[in-house]
């Protein structure tokens, strides 16, 4: 397995993981949001002990405004963290992307 191909993998299982704790397993709920956190991001989310913090969070993530994190909104998480935290980006300024949603299979600009 190549490394792209294990970090996309280590992707869905750290999602997985979290999101099937409870209800629907393609969705993280606040709690599950806060635990995958504290878990998995305390390096690099201090803050992340900090109720309001993982609101803060949570608002951001939710671009849908469901109330919970898709897969899709967990991955955006993680890039914009990697893209801030890490000194390869150092310098770097982010390109701005229109998000969007599927919808019967289909990608819909918003």
């Amino acid at each position: 397995m190549s490394k792209l191909e294990s970090a996309m993998e280590t992707l869905v299982d750290v999602f997985q993981y979290y999101s099937s704790k409870e209800g629907d397993k393609f969705l993280l709920n606040r709690s599950e949001l806060r635990n995958l956190l504290r878990g998995e991001l305390s390096q690099y989310l201090q803050a992340s002990r900090d109720p309001r913090r993982v609101q803060e969070i949570m608002s951001e993530l939710d671009m849908n405004l469901d109330g919970k994190v898709s897969f899709e909104e967990y991955v955006a998480m993680v890039t914009e963290l990697t893209v801030c935290s890490t000194t390869f980006f150092q310098g770097y300024t982010p390109l701005i992307i229109q998000c969007g949603q599927m919808k019967g299979g289909q990608f819909c600009k918003m």
